[in-house]
């Protein structure tokens, strides 16, 4: 399977823009998804009535994978494929398709607003990569490319957008071709996890994971910014005033250009640290502050066959799941 179809399938496609995607429908929904990071790789199988059937999370030595949109992510092979080996072996996937979750900053993503949009892709595409060619650190013609049209604040249209280099995106179907599955899906984790969003307020989303941050902010199913930054440490030794200082350039520009402000924020990948940022969220954005899965879970939208899931902290496959049911 090449990788521009399969990416074009499956980038942005979660369950929270159902209303305003109507070739949702048409996407591939795989029994299996795989969720990779820095630090482990995470795999679920679902059932045809959309239970839980199995799941495992396989750990990987430290840098094993560096994630980045330009250079090889894969450092240690050997780990990598290891842990492939065994996510598919436990999930009994060998043959099937699956949806792969990459790393965030794999996955370039730009929300742009426009007067007048082509409906045809042939036309719309040499577009986005035009507007979008310095924007991105390599060439267009090795760049794999996905786009939809969502409501616009006023008049035109938005256009969110996202792209990879392709060589980057076949390093992790490689992966999963050499564990004996095939990536019908293709897509970011974080905007698999933005599934687990909800209202018609905007919702800020920050999502941690290894040297990564990607904040969203999202309102009635539209997404309104999107930014993914290279933290100054590891999360696990990030300070509260870190985090804000890489959050405020969003919130900011949401507010500026909605007139509103952020009515909740949702934090992921800081496990037990999280009370120790709650305070300084909340004073700068007078709004309450919940962890994104445990919040999902107390307002019922996690199945409980699917705690397990939450509990582990893989709120990409979760997203995933809620997308696909």
């Amino acid at each position: 399977m090449s990788s521009a179809p399969s990416f074009h399938q499956g980038i942005y496609q979660s369950a929270l823009v159902r209303r305003i995607a109507n070739w949702l429908d048409a996407m591939p929904h795989p029994h299996v998804a795989i969720e990779i990071s820095p630090d482990r790789v995470a795999g679920a199988r679902w059932t045809r009535t959309g239970s839980i059937d199995n799941f495992t999370v396989e750990p990987l030595p430290p840098a094993a994978l560096l994630p980045s949109a330009v250079e090889a992510n894969v450092i240690n092979l050997s780990a990598l494929n290891g842990a492939f080996a065994k996510v598919v072996g436990q999930l009994r996937a060998k043959g099937e398709d699956a949806a792969l979750l990459l790393p965030d900053p794999v996955i370039r993503v730009f929300v742009q607003h426009f007067d007048e949009f082509p409906r045809s892709s042939e036309e719309a595409e040499p577009m986005l990569r035009w507007k979008l060619k310095k924007s991105v650190p390599f060439e267009a013609d090795e760049t794999v490319i996905s786009y939809m049209r969502q409501p616009p604040r006023d008049s035109g249209v938005d256009v969110v957008t996202a792209l990879a280099r392709l060589r980057i995106v076949r390093e992790y179907e490689a992966l999963a071709e050499g564990a004996g599955i095939y990536p019908g899906v293709v897509m970011s984790s974080s905007l698999a996890a933005i599934s687990l969003l909800d209202g018609d307020k905007a919702t800020l989303l920050a999502r941690l994971s290894g040297l990564s941050l990607t904040t969203a902010i999202v309102r009635d199913s539209v997404l309104c910014g999107y930014r993914c930054t290279e933290l100054p440490a590891h999360s696990g030794d990030v300070t509260p005033q870190m985090l804000l200082e890489e959050i405020f350039p969003v919130a900011a520009y949401y507010q500026d250009t909605w007139g509103e402000a952020i009515a909740s924020a949702r934090v992921s990948g800081l496990g037990l640290r999280l009370p120790e940022f709650v305070h300084i969220l909340e004073d700068e954005f007078h709004c309450p502050v919940r962890s994104l899965l445990s919040n999902a879970v107390s307002d019922g939208r996690v199945p409980a066959d699917a705690r397990p899931l939450a509990d582990r902290e893989t709120d990409g496959l979760v997203g995933w799941m809620l997308h696909r049911n």
